[in-house]
């Protein structure tokens, strides 16, 4: 492991802080512990290390698989940066990667930041829509259901309605707090681009009521 890497975990570790540690891990339902680095101070301390790791323009998973396995999830969250970062460097093969992550220490907190990157990888790979998000869809594990409904979220009017209602509709009958979710996010996120397409998908599924009061936030 780089030097960089070994100073940036002893900086974070460092810095960590119980009471805000209790705090933050509590706020996620105590699926983690936490260092008790709030962003901003976050932020601040690695700085200068993804300035200078991201300088290679290319993806080190090695990094990212380091730092997903430690235990206190800021050191997820600074994966998720240096990911965010590169994201342009995103390659087709990296979906094996990115799924490897969403199924791996799971909770909302980091899926909802790699959806987006999964859509990142879909707009410059549309074939991977077939190839493995058809498989996501039906997916037992509900949060590749989540990012198969989710990962269009930054596409504003470029989003593929065709396959944005198939995945709703495979799932519009789910029982799952995070799927549901996920769904009237998706379309309440649209309907800032296209109203009324969300407002005839709504009419015409039967959707959880959670989905369509998120659904219908700004119809």
């Amino acid at each position: 492991m780089q030097t960089k890497t070994i100073l940036i975990v002893e900086q974070f570790r460092k810095n960590s802080n119980e009471v805000n540690a209790r705090k933050m891990s509590a706020y996620m339902k105590n699926h983690f512990p936490f260092l008790g680095l709030p962003k901003p101070q976050r932020v601040e301390l690695s700085k200068d290390f993804l300035r200078e790791i991201t300088k290679e323009k290319m993806i080190d998973w090695n990094l990212v698989n380091y730092l997903w396995e430690l235990s206190e999830r800021e050191f997820q969250y600074l994966a998720l940066e240096y990911l965010a970062k590169l994201k342009k460097q995103l390659e087709k093969s990296d979906i094996s990667n990115l799924e490897q992550l969403i199924v791996t220490k799971s909770w909302w907190d980091s899926v909802d930041v790699l959806a987006p990157l999964v859509g990142v990888l879909c707009k410059k790979y549309p074939e991977l829509k077939t190839e493995v998000l058809d498989d996501w869809i039906i997916s037992s594990n509900i949060w590749l259901k989540r990012v198969s409904i989710l990962f269009q979220l930054k596409y504003k009017n470029d989003v593929d309605t065709e396959f944005l209602s198939k995945t709703i509709i495979a799932n519009n009958l789910s029982n799952e707090f995070f799927v549901n979710k996920a769904i009237g996010w998706a379309l309440r996120q649209y309907s800032k681009f296209n109203p009324d397409w969300v407002k005839e998908f709504i009419s015409r599924y039967p959707l959880s009521p959670l989905s369509i009061r998120e659904g219908s936030k700004y119809l």
